[in-house]
C-alpha cells in the first residue's frame, strides 16, 4: 500500500529577535491510510510542530525551512494558499489540544459542525446537521440529537473534546491530527473518548498522527510510535516492540517516569487550626445546585488532592474558595478566620494568600502580554515593585519554573508551548507570595518528565515556604506522588476522604474504585480488557456509555 503521507528530511525553524532558530531538525515520516502514527516526547520536542506541518501549516513566526511534506501526491510545502484550504478541513483535519480555546464561544456546537461540509461543498447544511447527531451519537455524547444546540460553554470539557472529534471527522477526512486530545480529561470519561476515537477512525479507515505525552495513552492507540526530543527523532518501531524493547536510553527513561513520591508526613496535631476550611458549602449554577454539603480542611504544609470524573464539583468548590463563585450556603475560613463568600467583599491581603493556577493555561494567559507583563502583574499589584526590581523579581520565578529569563520575558504566550504556557500560570501564583495554592490540574498539560520535575518544584516551594496545597487532578499517578490527603467527590459530593494510604488500600467506595480501575497501562490491550471486563465487546458497543 502506498503512503497517504510522506515527510521527508523536515526542517523547521522559528524566528526570535530577527534570528531564525532551528526547532525540527530532519525528521523523517510514512503514514498509510487507516494507520495511526504516535508522536511522544517531552514539552518543546516538537510534536505538536510537526503535526501542523503534515498539514504545511506553520504558526505565525515559525517556517519550514527545508524538507518535503507530500500528501497523496501533493506537495503541501509550495501548494498554493487555495489547494490547501481546499484540502485542510476536508481531507485533513485536526483536532486541538484545548477544545475549549478552539470552539467560537458565540456559536451553537452544530452551527460550527456543518460550517466545513458546507464551505466544502461536501453535503447541505440539513444534511450535515443530521450527519453531525449520527456523530455525536457514534461518540457517545449524551442527547445527541440535542446537544448540538447547546454553546460550548454548557457542555462539560470530554463532551467538548467529543464534539470536536465529530467536527473534525464531518467531511470524512482520510488524515486526522490528534493533538493531545484526552489532556484535559478525567480518567473515566478519557477511556470514553479514547474508545470513541478509535471506533470512528476504524470504521472509516482514517490515518491518524496522534500527538500525546502520555505513554499508556499512546500505547492504546497507535499502531507505530515515534519518539522526539528537542527536534530531533531518538527512534521509531511498532508499538509493540517500542513499549516492550525500546533501543535509546532517553526512551528508556520516558519508560522510567513516575518515580517520585513524597514521604509520608507526620499527623496532624490534635487542635491544629487549619489554613483552608471548607463546612457544609452548598453552591449552585443558576437554580441547579452543584455542590452539596462539601466539607474538608487543609492544613498548613499539606497537600489535599481533589479526585472525580468530569463534572463532580472539584473546579467549582475552588471558585467556591476562592470566592469567585459565592456559596448559597455554608462557610469558607482560612486561619480560623470566616471569610467573605465574595472576593469582591475581601481584603487585598486575603487575595493574595490564596492563589489559583488555573487547568488551560491557553484561556489562562492573556494573549497580547508578554510573559514578563503577566507574572509582573501580581509583582506589582501584591508586592509593590516596580521598575528594576519588579524585573528582577520576576526573572527569579521564571528561574523557580526553569524557563531562562533572557529567553522568554519579551515572549507572548503563543510563543510558548503547552507546557511552557502552564508553567508561566505557577510562576504568577507564586508572584502572590500566598500561604495556600489550588493547583487545578497543574501537570495535565506536561509531559511526564516536565510533570514530574513541576512535582518536585511544588513540593520544595511547601517545604521552604510553608505552602498548603489543594490539587485537584484526574491523574491518580500524580496523587500518589504528592498527596498527603484524598477527597473524592461525585455529582457534588464527597463520597470518601482520607490519607492518601487509606484511599489507596482496599476495600474502596465503588466509585473510588471505578477511578482506580480506569487509569490506563502501558499495554497495548489494556483497553480491550477493560472494555470487556466491563462488558463491552467491541468498541462500537453502546454499553460502553454504562461506564
Amino acid at each position: 500500500m502506498s503512503n497517504l503521507l510522506t515527510i521527508k528530511g523536515l526542517k523547521i525553524e522559528g524566528r526570535s529577535d530577527e534570528t531564525w532558530t532551528p526547532i525540527i531538525n530532519g525528521v523523517d515520516l510514512e503514514l498509510k491510510k487507516g494507520e495511526v502514527l504516535g508522536l511522544i516526547g517531552e514539552s518543546g520536542a516538537g510534536k505538536s510542530t510537526i503535526g501542523l506541518a503534515a498539514m504545511g501549516y506553520t504558526r505565525d513566526g515559525v517556517r519550514i525551512s527545508d524538507g518535503s511534506v507530500e500528501f497523496d501526491g501533493v506537495d503541501l510545502v509550495n501548494a498554493s494558499a487555495a489547494l490547501k484550504r481546499g484540502l485542510l478541513g476536508k481531507r485533513i483535519a485536526y483536532v486541538a489540544q484545548s477544545a475549549a480555546a478552539s470552539f467560537n464561544p458565540a456559536h451553537k456546537l452544530i452551527d460550527q459542525h456543518t460550517e466545513g461540509p458546507v464551505q466544502h461543498g461536501v453535503s447541505s447544511r440539513s444534511n450535515s446537521m443530521e450527519d453531525g447527531v449520527e456523530l455525536y451519537r457514534k461518540l457517545r455524547l449524551p442527547n445527541p440529537d440535542e446537544i448540538g444546540f447547546r454553546y460550548p460553554h454548557q457542555v462539560s470539557g470530554g463532551q467538548l473534546q467529543r464534539a470536536m472529534t465529530a467536527m473534525a471527522m464531518s467531511c470524512r477526512p482520510d488524515l486526522i491530527i490528534f493533538d493531545e486530545p484526552t489532556t484535559a480529561l478525567d480518567v473515566t470519561t478519557q477511556i470514553e473518548v479514547l474508545a470513541s476515537i478509535r471506533q470512528i477512525v476504524e470504521e472509516f479507515d482514517t490515518a491518524a498522527i496522534y500527538i500525546t505525552h502520555d505513554l499508556a495513552v499512546v500505547a492504546q492507540m497507535a499502531d507505530k510510535i515515534k519518539v522526539l526530543l528537542r527536534g530531533d527523532e531518538v527512534e521509531e518501531s511498532d508499538t509493540r516492540t517500542m513499549l516492550s524493547a525500546p533501543k535509546e536510553d532517553y526512551t528508556k527513561s520516558l519508560w522510567a517516569v513516575r518515580e517520585f513520591k513524597r514521604p509520608e508526613k507526620e499527623a496532624v496535631p490534635d487542635g491544629a487550626v487549619p489554613v483552608v476550611s471548607v463546612r457544609g458549602v452548598t453552591a449552585a449554577y443558576g437554580t441547579a445546585d452543584v455542590l452539596h454539603d462539601v466539607s474538608f480542611d487543609i492544613h498548613a504544609g499539606r497537600t489535599v488532592a481533589v479526585v472525580g470524573e468530569s463534572g463532580s464539583g472539584k473546579s467549582t468548590t475552588a471558585r467556591c474558595i476562592t470566592g469567585l463563585l459565592p456559596p448559597r450556603k455554608g462557610e469558607i475560613s482560612f486561619d480560623g478566620q470566616v471569610l467573605p463568600l465574595d472576593y469582591r467583599k475581601r481584603t487585598k491581603d486575603q487575595l493574595r494568600q490564596a492563589q489559583m493556577i488555573y487547568q488551560m493555561a491557553d484561556t489562562a494567559l492573556n494573549p497580547r502580554k508578554t510573559i514578563g507583563q503577566i507574572i509582573g502583574r501580581p509583582v506589582e499589584f501584591y508586592g509593590g515593585l516596580k521598575g528594576t526590581q519588579r524585573r528582577e523579581r520576576v526573572n527569579e520565578l521564571l528561574d523557580q519554573i526553569e524557563l531562562e529569563p533572557s529567553q522568554y520575558y519579551n515572549r507572548l504566550p503563543s510563543e510558548l508551548s503547552g507546557g511552557q504556557k502552564q508553567r508561566v500560570g505557577i510562576a504568577r501564583a507564586l508572584a502572590a507570595e500566598p500561604k495556600f495554592i489550588i493547583c487545578d490540574e497543574v501537570t495535565s498539560a506536561l509531559d511526564q518528565l516536565v510533570a514530574e520535575g513541576i512535582l518536585r518544584l511544588l513540593a520544595d516551594l511547601q517545604d521552604k515556604l510553608g505552602l498548603s496545597y489543594m490539587f485537584i487532578t484526574h491523574d491518580l499517578a500524580t496523587v500518589k506522588s504528592i498527596a498527603d490527603e484524598v477527597v473524592v467527590m461525585k455529582d457534588g459530593i464527597v463520597v470518601e476522604q482520607g490519607p492518601k494510604t487509606e484511599m489507596f488500600s482496599p476495600p474502596h467506595h465503588a466509585y473510588t474504585d471505578l477511578l482506580l480501575s480506569s487509569v490506563p497501562e502501558m499495554d497495548p490491550d489494556w483497553l480491550n480488557d477493560l472494555l470487556k471486563e466491563r462488558g463491552v465487546d467491541n468498541i462500537g458497543d453502546a454499553a460502553v456509555d454504562k461506564m
